[in-house]
């Protein structure tokens, strides 16, 4: 069982950055494999980013590649998520998600999922 908390969301003016946190509790963190997904108001769930279990690869969508970077640190059992260059459409609830060994771009792929942390980038 894993339990994931994320942190770090909020209101950020179009151009300014954000870093996500999420962290990780449970057994055998260090074997999953974990991801940030976002979902906007009546969009379906969309991928951003995903890393595998120790951290020396990674994946990320095409509308944030280049402006954001996912990185983990397993001595402290977190997951980040570097935004930069942030404007409205990066607008979502943005969800930390884990599943065993491989990472995938499925959302429905993974087994556990945090509460989300709202994204607002508004002037």
């Amino acid at each position: 069982q894993v339990q994931l908390v994320e942190s770090g969301g909020g209101l950020v003016q179009p151009g300014g950055s954000l870093r996500l946190s999420c962290a990780a509790s449970g057994s055998m963190v260090d074997n999953f494999a974990m991801a940030w997904f976002r979902q906007a108001p009546g969009k379906e769930r969309e991928f951003v980013a995903a890393i595998n279990w120790s951290g020396s690869i990674s994946d990320v969508a095409d509308p944030v590649k280049g402006r954001f970077t996912i990185s983990r640190d397993n001595a402290k059992n977190m997951l980040h998520l570097q935004m930069n260059s942030l404007n409205p459409g990066d607008t979502a609830v943005y969800y930390c998600a884990a599943r065993l060994f491989s990472y995938s771009r499925w959302h429905n792929e993974y087994d556990y999922w945090g509460q989300g942390t709202q994204v607002t980038i508004s002037s």
